[in-house]
């Protein structure tokens, strides 16, 4: 996932994935720990993503206080 495919998207829209990327990465560390895991390099796939949409988050909430201390 890009990140500018994801400032495109609702915040709402960001928040449910930062949710199912939180939990896919449970499972995968899960797998990990397990034995079951096949590919490894998705776990620093998904942690990228959950970063990138974090980050798009916070700018956004950043956006709105400059915004409101401009007003």
């Amino acid at each position: 996932m890009k990140i500018k495919d994801i400032r495109a998207l609702q915040t709402g829209e960001i928040e449910s994935k930062l949710d199912d990327a939180r939990e896919e990465l449970f499972k995968l560390r899960f797998q990990m720990t397990t034995g079951s895991m096949t590919d490894t390099s998705r776990l620093g796939q998904v942690r990228r993503d959950i970063a990138r949409l974090l980050t798009a988050l916070r700018e956004r909430q950043l956006a709105a206080e400059l915004q409101a201390k401009e007003s």
